[in-house]
């Protein structure tokens, strides 16, 4: 499931490639996606808008438009699900099977595919009201996280899944920030002293700050068409072979941590599992 880092990257990645384009169609395969906003409404608020920037809140996008009317503006809220992607082809490339929404940008279109259809593309912006600090800016203080964390008696790496704490951070991420901490995942989160809330405060940041500075240098295939696993999109094609994802514990279970040599351990919080090293991570 894509996450902060996948994100912040997609969303620069289309933002240039968006700006000053007008719709000139839309068509929605998936109405399911646009709730609970209507189909009607969807194409008559778009058709004819013009880009006029993207911005990211937590893992959503928020694709900003200026409406045919002129002195009006439109703000359409978007989410990749589990399996969602956004990226523009050229009009002749044949259409993805589970394409959900497809808007008409004259020699390119721009596609929402998701297989599953979790994901939005609607223009209820409802969803992040509630939403946390963003992790990466200077509303979200060791201070604030920590007292935060003292009304919670869920384990840490439950809590730090609510996006109401903070947002943006999944289940890859809390993993690896929990892993840099020595922290175990166990642990609840209102035992954590105020010196492991700081370094786990920094140890969040540091591992979204780094998969955002990955995933912006590394040639990568944004449609997934051909996904190799790589930070989620998958390796563009001719991109160097030592271009590795920089995990520590996610997804390596059954392999030496690469600081003690000790094995990585799978167990499995609130339906996720979690990766963690029980000789670095002792409760």
């Amino acid at each position: 499931m894509p996450e902060l880092p996948e994100v912040e990257v997609l969303a620069r990645f289309l933002r240039p490639a968006l700006q000053g384009k007008t719709i000139r169609g839309v068509n929605v395969r998936r109405e399911k996606v646009l709730r609970p906003t209507s189909q009607k409404q969807f194409y008559q608020a778009l058709v004819g808008a013009k880009f006029t920037g993207l911005t990211r809140r937590g893992k959503y996008f928020l694709f900003e438009l200026q409406a045919k009317a002129r002195d009006k503006k439109l703000t359409v809220l978007g989410h990749l699900g589990m399996t969602g992607k956004m990226f523009l082809a050229r009009k002749e490339e044949p259409l993805p099977k589970h394409a959900a929404v497809i808007l008409d940008l004259g020699e390119t279109n721009f596609i929402y595919e998701d297989t599953r259809y979790f994901g939005r593309m609607t223009l209820d912006v409802s969803s992040i009201e509630k939403l946390g600090p963003e992790p990466l800016g200077e509303a979200f203080t060791p201070e604030l996280f920590a007292r935060e964390l003292k009304r919670s008696r869920q384990p840490i790496k439950v809590k730090l899944l609510d996006q109401s704490l903070v947002t943006g951070v999944g289940n890859i991420y809390a993993s690896e920030a929990l892993f840099r901490a020595k922290i175990s995942p166990k642990r609840a989160a209102n035992k954590l002293t105020f010196a492991q809330t700081k370094k786990l405060h920094g140890t969040i940041r540091e591992v979204l700050a780094e998969a955002i500075q990955f995933g912006s240098t590394v040639p990568i295939n944004i449609s997934g068409k051909k996904s190799d696993g790589l930070f989620y999109f998958g390796k563009a094609v001719g991109a160097p072979d030592f271009y590795v994802e920089r995990l520590k514990v996610y997804d390596r279970a059954g392999k030496p941590c690469e600081t003690c040599g000790f094995s990585i351990k799978r167990i499995v919080q609130a339906a996720r599992s979690t990766f963690f090293c029980p000789r670095c991570q002792k409760v």
